[in-house]
């Protein structure tokens, strides 16, 4: 490799590229217009504010305040302190004292942890409050009042920050994994001398468990203010109106004198490698990340044309890499299981980017993994990309910006909640998708690959190195050191490699194209607004014309039986079944293996796949509007011609057995493992894919397989759901679709997985790096499915999450959370309601004893009137939006067609029909104390166990 120091404007060391964009006549630095949708402002105080109207979904808006404060301000003794404001946020502010502020957003169907949320990064915080109602103007009020005391009026009690110590602790303690040690212990040396070496946004358990009130006041007092705040808004209301509101409201907000300087603490060059290396014993993986630092676009460049170059180059480039990785990886003895490629951030940092390189190797197989990343790095250096791969890239990357553009009526709230946050906290340009789209199309065809390939090699460099290596720590498993590792670089670098060959076809997806069956019978539905075709087949399919998406077209074929229909006895047989997904995915369709067929599809939006599953198959597709055909096409070949392809079974095979050798190390895993072959009685069918299982599949049995469950097309119903005009999708339907093999036999569901009954506990001990407990448990029966019984599980299920966070997180401080889910089943007709939580070793008995009490407390008195009222009307509002969505009907439709009835009619009426009382009866009658399997892993550090 040249020796090469990247230097801040990467693209206008391009001096192609700078004549270009003197060309258009844009003066270079001069910032992109802001989309004119968007009220965009300043306040005096330096607050920055984002409002904007859209109507998707209808009657909600979204509330966001991102702060450009994060972990990186924390002095040693704060440690943890950005994050702990963060919690204390939804504990009391001025406005809203205590609780109040939740019970009153979660009255209003407005989710605590669904739609009420925040994270701590680095270098930001934010928060939101999603899918607000906006037909009531008072919330939407109380939600702007909200975002203001978040601003400056959080609360701070004493007891409150007593009380959510202990959840910050055990959130600490969920989160103990073997990536997080990794982070814990690589990081300090990824970036000595930058402030970003220790300040992990968690923060360490002394300083949470012991800082000072005042500490955290000061904290946020010092660094919650209007210069570091921006206020985002979206949604269905009057833009005018809102921001008015906004100045007001916010504009009282005093920036305080000799405020703190905002410090972006930097990364500093390195020119000797560094090499960071850490190995846990719960590891599942060889990993290896190579950085390339470089100083990245300067902020004042980042929303101009060259900002829009810059992130085109880095589109394109990460495309054709990781097409190439993928490639790799689909042949017999690559040297890494999976890779990736691409130019950003470095790791956490704000203020240097880096070329980065990951990959994941076998045991034993760090050499490997860090030879074939670079090599393939090198050979691109080397050789650049070929104008083949261009082609495929720019297609794809066109075809993207298309249907964003298309798509540009149906944007959520939330996504321009996200790229305005983007904007305000990084930078950059927020024009709108039309000019975005118009400007791809001027620089797309500007730029050749050569200036790619130019571009390519400013980001490939010796200097400015980081190298992390993690992975198992286990017997017989050895790492390179330091030394090892710059030499297996360095021979890389001395190899003569080849350049690249794409390998393209140009033969049609079908050679042979089927010949058309007929619509013999059209009838309107009788429910959903649909049409009903009978085709000459046998075949039935079912439309669904929507507007809720201008360029989205989703079909399933769905099919009874699946794997209820094979021995589950036969060892060997239900592992080839559990591999036919991934196998039918990997092979390819027709006379295209799937890396050709990747090429074959670049600059369409479409995608097919087969599902196997316990009581049906389905094939599932997607497709832009303009990909209709070769969408068909795809589900046509899913049916008759399945490729083979040898190399990327076996391929997989070789990965499979790589990753699962080390899942037995994972305590997640082992309890995952547990927990199923607790609850279904060791059936084969619920275990997982194990190592020792990978040569007992079969690929003839797999193909085989896929052929049994798609011989015969009329056991299938199509949905057709989406932005299609009935008259166009007839002659693909009558071409794809009833030219498909069929005959008159019909499968049944067969015999389906049940939790067995009684009153079972499984607890065990397993050694860990990190003392903790998990505790799950599962209550079952039987119940005929119906919708009202449906909701009513449901119900109890959101009913019992708000029980748990107020008691067993907010009272006792035990456990990050509680997650609670529930389940009826209308295949088999049985219900399961299960709870299950991490927390320490020495609390796992009580709170799980709690767990159970404030459950049977809720059965045998009914729940409260409060936490019955909330969920109603989240449900209710959630409901209201899923009838704007494509996924709600495609699974409306197909639990109609599967005979699970009719889930969506009379749905507002059965959930404001239910009363307290008929919660009490319903759950009374199900929870009779017969069936509770409890599962509970104690994990103690492993000099506890000796």
């Amino acid at each position: 490799m040249n020796l090469k120091m990247v230097k801040s404007g990467l693209v206008l060391a391009c001096v192609a590229l700078a004549q270009w964009v003197s060309a258009q006549q844009a003066p270079q630095m001069e910032a992109l217009p802001i989309d004119p949708n968007v009220r965009y402002g300043v306040l005096d105080n330096g607050l920055t504010y984002y409002v904007r109207h859209n109507e998707t979904p209808k009657n909600r808006a979204e509330f966001h305040i991102a702060q450009k404060v994060g972990s990186i301000l924390e002095n040693e003794d704060q440690r943890g302190l950005a994050h702990f404001l963060e919690h204390m946020a939804f504990n009391g502010t001025e406005h809203f004292p205590g609780k109040n502020m939740l019970n009153y957003l979660e009255n209003k169907g407005i989710k605590f942890g669904v739609d009420i949320n925040a994270y701590t990064g680095f270098d930001e915080t934010v928060y939101r409050i999603s899918n607000v109602p906006t037909q009531n103007q008072n919330l939407v009020d109380s939600c702007l009042l909200v975002l203001y005391d978040w601003a400056c009026a959080i609360s701070l009690n004493d007891k409150d920050i007593d009380e959510e110590r202990g959840v910050i602790h055990e959130e600490w303690r969920t989160r103990a994994d073997a990536n997080w040690r990794t982070w814990e212990v690589s990081v300090p040396v990824m970036f000595a001398g930058s402030q970003y070496a220790n300040r992990m946004p968690i923060g360490t358990m002394e300083v949470v468990m012991n800082f000072p009130y005042q500490a955290l006041r000061d904290y946020y007092h010092k660094w919650y203010r209007p210069d570091q705040q921006g206020i985002i808004v979206i949604g269905d209301f009057d833009a005018d109106k809102m921001e008015a509101q906004i100045k007001e409201l916010f504009g009282k907000i005093k920036m305080p004198e000799n405020a703190a300087e905002r410090i972006y603490y930097t990364v500093p060059d390195n020119k000797e490698p560094i090499f960071a290396f850490h190995k846990d014993k719960e590891a599942t993986y060889t990993r290896v990340d190579i950085y390339m630092k470089h100083d990245p676009m300067p902020r004042e460049m980042r929303g101009t044309i060259n900002g829009a170059i810059n992130d085109y180059m880095g589109q394109v480039v990460g495309i054709m890499f990781n097409d190439r990785i993928s490639e790799i990886t689909q042949k017999p003895d690559a040297p890494f299981i999976a890779g990736a490629i691409f130019d950003g951030d470095f790791f956490v940092s704000k203020t240097k980017d880096a070329f980065t390189l990951i990959a994941l190797g076998k045991d034993n197989g760090a050499i490997d993994a860090i030879k074939g990343i670079m090599r393939e790095a090198e050979r691109i250096d080397r050789f650049g990309f070929t104008a083949s791969e261009y082609d495929r890239a720019r297609a794809t990357l066109l075809s993207r910006y298309e249907n964003m553009y298309k798509e540009r009526n149906n944007h959520k709230n939330i996504d321009y909640a996200e790229e305005y946050i983007r904007h305000f906290i990084d930078g950059g340009y927020i024009p709108g998708i039309e000019m975005e789209y118009n400007l791809l199309k001027q620089i797309s065809p500007a730029i050749t690959v050569d200036m790619v390939n130019q571009y390519i090699k400013t980001l490939i460099s010796e200097d400015n190195m980081v190298i992390s290596l993690t992975g198992p720590d286990k017997e017989g498993v050895s790492y390179p050191d330091k030394d090892q590792v710059l030499a297996a670089i360095k021979e890389v670098e001395a190899e003569e490699i080849t350049p690249y060959v794409d390998n393209v076809s140009n033969e049609p997806l079908i050679s042979d194209e089927p010949v058309a069956g007929k619509i013999v019978k059209s009838a309107a539905g009788k429910k959903f607004g649909t049409t009903e075709w009978t085709l000459s087949n046998g075949v039935k399919v079912i439309l669904k014309p929507t507007d809720f998406k201008s360029d989205e077209i989703s079909m399933q074929a769905v099919s009874k039986g699946g794997l209820s229909l094979y021995d589950y006895t036969d060892r060997a047989l239900v592992k080839n079944l559990k591999a036919v997904n991934e196998i039918v995915e990997l092979s390819g369709l027709g006379k295209y293996g799937r890396t050709d067929l990747m090429k074959a599809l670049a600059g369409k939006t479409v995608s097919t796949y087969f599902s196997l599953g316990e009581p049906m198959e389905m094939i599932n597709a997607s497709c832009a509007t303009k990909d209709l055909k070769t969408m068909m096409q795809l589900v046509y070949l899913t049916f008759t011609d399945i490729h083979r392809d040898e190399d990327a079974f076996a391929a997989w095979k070789e990965q499979m057995k790589a990753v699962l050798t080390n899942y037995a190390n994972d305590p997640q895993f082992i309890f995952s493992d547990s927990l199923s072959a607790t609850l279904y009685n060791h059936n084969i069918m619920r275990e997982p894919l194990k190592a020792e299982d990978i040569d007992l599949i079969n690929y003839d049995r797999i193909l085989e397989i896929a052929k049994e469950r798609t011989a015969n097309a009329a056991d299938y119903t199509f949905i057709f759901v989406g932005n299609f005009d009935i008259d166009s999708l007839k002659p693909v339907v009558e071409k794809y679709i009833a030219s498909l093999p069929a005959n008159k036999n019909r499968d049944k569901i067969g015999k389906i997985s049940t939790i067995q009954p009684g009153l079972i506990d499984n607890n065990f001990t397993l050694p860990m790096q990190t003392a903790k407990s998990t505790v799950y448990a599962v209550y079952s029966g039987k119940q005929k499915y119906d919708l009202r019984s449906n909701i009513m599980f449901s119900m109890l299920d959101q009913i019992m999450d708000i029980v748990y966070t107020e008691t067993i997180r907010e009272e006792e401080g035990g456990t990050y959370g509680v997650g609670t889910s529930s389940n009826l089943s209308p295949v088999n007709n049985s219900w399961l309601f299960l709870f299950g939580f991490d927390t320490n070793p020495q609390d796992e008995k009580r709170l799980t004893e709690r767990a159970h009490a404030e459950l049977n407390k809720v059965v045998t008195e009914g729940p409260r009137e409060k936490d019955f009222n909330k969920v109603k009307e989240y449900m209710l509002k959630q409901h209201a939006q899923n009838l704007r969505e494509n996924s709600y009907w495609m699974n409306i439709i197909k639990s109609d067609v599967l005979g699970y009835g009719d889930n969506n009619t009379d749905y507002e009426n059965i959930v404001n029909g239910i009363t307290l009382d008929d919660m009490k009866k319903f759950t009374k009658k199900l929870f009779n104390g017969k069936n509770i399997i409890e599962v509970t892993m104690t994990g103690v550090v492993e000099d506890e166990t000796k």
